[in-house]
């Protein structure tokens, strides 16, 4: 069995293809930048070459008996927080797995997204499923716009394109 460590590592080379594909840009792994006053160094997951793009990818899931994972979302909420020190103009986003509470509609990405709107700001929140596709789920992607990217409210259907 892979260990949280593993898994996370995992999702992060899917995401990374998967934004390849998307954007055509070759993102790096494991790219420090630096935020806060004083400046310190910060590992974020993903970066496009030009560090316009920068995000985080998270495999999070809904606990084994169907709750909200609390700590989780935290962390989430941790992580929206860093990539909102990058300076202004870059494009932050955060990658998260596809995982839908039974009996329920509403994906993890979806219910952080809804109830942590106003934290956010410009954090991009995509999802990516087990089979490759990846959703807008909320705020404004990218400055321009990116073929192929769907909003989950469209149901994956059509071309997600951002308002200009």
């Amino acid at each position: 069995m892979a260990s949280n460590t593993e898994k996370g590592r995992e999702f992060q080379l899917r995401a990374r293809i998967a934004l390849r594909d998307l954007t055509g840009l070759d993102f790096e792994m494991e790219v420090k930048l630096p935020i806060g006053k004083p400046a310190k160094l910060h590992p974020f997951d993903l970066g496009s070459p030009d560090r316009r793009f920068v995000g985080e990818c998270k495999a999070f899931t809904f606990t084994k008996s169907g709750n909200i994972p609390s700590a989780k979302i935290t962390t989430l909420r941790e992580a929206a927080l860093y990539l909102l020190q990058l300076p202004p103009g870059t494009n932050r986003f955060i990658v998260m797995k596809r995982d839908v509470r039974p009996g329920h509609a509403e994906s993890l990405a979806e219910y952080f997204a809804r109830l942590n709107a106003g934290l956010l700001e410009d954090v991009v929140i995509l999802e990516l499923s087990e089979d490759g596709a990846i959703c807008y789920i909320h705020g404004n992607p990218w400055q321009k716009p990116v073929s192929g990217l769907v909003a989950a409210s469209e149901g994956a259907t059509s071309p997600f394109e951002p308002p200009n």
